[in-house]
């Protein structure tokens, strides 16, 4: 059964800054979403049967839904998922009162809600029947043959990807650990478990708490790309995204997409994103 994206494709209302407008419009001059987002989803099926009878009644096949390609070839498409949940997570990793244990919970919390939205046009399934207690049910199981890979950022994206497992039921992961340099925010790689190859069409989610600067997502994406991923298989989730990240991924990663919990306006000279909600590591394992 395909699925669809339903979400609009819009910053939240209530910004501390720049009213939702504002955003659409700065996002339009900087390319980084399309003029104007055509909701509806083309479905693409590829049969994985072979001509073999069917056995125990199940036939396999994967179904994936994909934006259509216009919209995909030359833009990135940034999501911000409107549902009160997100709000709500997002709204509690701002508060500076909140104690680490909450603090992290909360970001794990929005991480199973993000990794859900990310995941809803890129899912392989296997259709058949099988007995129910009941009677015969028509079925759709995620294919597990097509594992997702999953890649968080460390440290702080161990905790946005902590319940990833929880809503797909076949991944693999492979941690990166990129560190950023106080006075000149360059990144720097100190733990690379990224397999020397991925196999053709697989489908990646870089999972990274904060887009602020852009430098370490970038670095990211760069050596996953040199192991044979194309920009359309990978999908960046983050709690908190600002422009000068984005515009930089959208210059250099045209076709990618990026799930946030909410987008900020401003990154300072420090490279912490304003209003933001601080050092996500720190604050996830209170060291």
């Amino acid at each position: 059964m395909a699925c669809r994206i339903n979400a609009p494709l819009r910053c939240p209302s209530n910004a501390p800054v720049l009213p939702p407008l504002n955003y659409r419009q700065n996002f339009r001059k900087h390319n980084l979403i399309p003029s104007s987002f055509h909701p509806g989803l083309n479905k693409v099926l590829i049969s994985c049967s072979s001509n073999q009878r069917r056995r125990s009644s199940v036939v396999v096949k994967s179904h994936t839904t994909m934006p259509e390609k216009s919209l995909t070839e030359n833009r990135m498409l940034v999501f911000v998922p409107p549902h009160p949940l997100i709000k709500h997570w997002v709204s509690v990793l701002r508060n500076e009162q909140t104690p680490c244990p909450i603090f992290k919970n909360a970001m794990a919390e929005l991480g199973r809600l993000l990794i859900y939205e990310a995941s809803r046009d890129c899912m392989p399934t296997i259709t058949g029947e099988i007995q129910s207690p009941m009677g015969v049910a028509s079925v759709d199981f995620i294919d597990p043959r097509e594992p997702v890979s999953v890649i968080p950022i460390l440290r702080a994206g161990l905790a946005l990807a902590e319940h990833a497992s929880s809503v797909l039921p076949a991944l693999k992961t492979y941690h990166l650990g990129i560190s950023r340099d106080e006075e000149t925010l360059q990144p720097t790689v100190y733990l690379n478990k990224l397999p020397d190859t991925f196999p053709e069409g697989s489908r990646v989610f870089v999972v990274d708490p904060m887009l602020a600067t852009g430098g370490t997502i970038v670095a990211a994406l760069d050596l996953i790309k040199e192991r044979g991923v194309d920009n359309k298989q990978i999908k960046v989730v983050s709690a908190v995204a600002a422009p000068p990240a984005l515009q930089k991924l959208s210059e250099k990663f045209p076709g990618l997409q990026v799930y946030a919990g909410i987008i900020d306006p401003t990154v300072n000279e420090k490279g912490f994103i304003i209003p933001g909600l601080g050092d996500a590591g720190d604050r996830s394992f209170g060291t």
